[in-house]
């Protein structure tokens, strides 16, 4: 069809860009700053680099479309070697909310009896209103589990992957220490192996599944939800749980990026962001880009955002937030 010219639209993956049109007239790369673009087996290429250069063979304009750029196109948009349309209303007529950056330094969290906290009170006390209004609140943590790190007191030893180095990450529910990486997993043991000291072991930072238990323990009357890829192991499952969501049966929904992008909700007026910082002290070049991506995603069909962020002072790139609509 393509070939005799008998089919005038295709949409299709990354290599649909190699297919043979004989009258080729726009090429569109939608969600240009998305990863999946860059093929890494086999021939290695980035497909929005490809539209861009298959564009100029041909002559036709390209379109590399996205709510959140990538940095190379906004840098190219902002020296003028791309156009850029601006979409100035967003549909619906649906407002981009302001953000507020709290520094956990001067509204550092308050630990409950027996339990350690990690949410600022200004973000409870958020959450406590929305819960007045009967509306709905999202909790937004990428980071599955409980806790990523798990160490003993006494000796100082780490649970770490024998396979691949990385922190073994502590999952309550099933009891397990598990590797995200290789998905080497180990039940967690009474004692520490090394030092075989007892009740030694700390479970280090939260994980979803924490904030969770935090939020339960807050606020015990309110109907909260998790929703992770392991608390949530079904399409079904997740079917039944967004219906819930939309019929307005849950008041806190803790979450992890399942459900920061292509939802939208009529009930959900606030999202919180645990540990906005996280992952920018890595070794990633792009961590700064992925993180406000991020933001960016999770808040874009809400009315309100709060956002826990330690310490606040994490450059932003300008264009970059010019060319999100992003205020802080």
């Amino acid at each position: 069809g393509v070939l005799n010219n008998k089919v005038k639209i295709v949409a299709g993956a990354r290599s649909a860009l190699f297919l043979p049109f004989t009258d080729l007239g726009l090429i569109i790369v939608d969600e240009e700053h998305d990863s999946s673009y860059k093929q890494e087996e086999g021939v290695t290429y980035h497909a929005r680099n490809m539209a861009v250069v298959r564009a100029k063979i041909e002559n036709i304009p390209v379109i590399l479309s996205s709510a959140t750029p990538s940095l190379e196109t906004t840098v190219n948009a902002s020296m003028g070697r791309y156009r850029h349309v601006f979409l100035k209303n967003r549909y619906n007529e649906a407002v981009l909310p302001d953000i507020q950056i709290i520094d956990m330094r001067e509204n550092p969290p308050v630990d409950m009896e027996n339990q350690k906290s990690f949410l600022s009170p200004v973000l409870l006390n958020a959450v406590k209103e929305n819960l007045e209004k009967r509306e709905q609140s999202l909790l937004f943590l990428n980071r599955r589990g409980y806790a990523p790190l798990v160490l003993c007191r006494t000796c100082g030893n780490r649970f770490q992957c024998p396979y691949c180095s990385a922190w073994l990450v502590e999952h309550k529910q099933t009891n397990r220490l598990i590797c995200h990486h290789c998905g080497y997993g180990v039940k967690k043991p009474a004692c520490c192996p090394v030092c075989q000291k007892e009740d030694s072991l700390t479970s280090c930072g939260p994980g979803a599944e924490r904030i969770f238990e935090e939020i339960t323990h807050r606020f015990p009357e309110a109907l909260t939800l998790l929703i992770t890829s392991d608390s949530v192991v079904s399409p079904k499952a997740f079917e039944e749980t967004l219906a819930r969501i939309e019929n307005n049966e849950a008041d806190i929904i803790v979450a992890t990026q399942m459900l920061a992008k292509g939802y939208h909700f009529a009930h959900l007026t606030l999202v919180g962001a645990v540990d906005a910082d996280l992952g920018l002290q890595g070794g990633d070049l792009r961590a700064g880009e992925k993180k406000l991506r991020d933001v960016r995603d999770a808040n874009a069909k809400k009315d309100a955002f709060s956002c826990k962020h330690t310490p606040p002072k994490t450059p932003l790139s300008p264009p970059w937030r010019k060319m999100t609509g992003l205020r802080f």
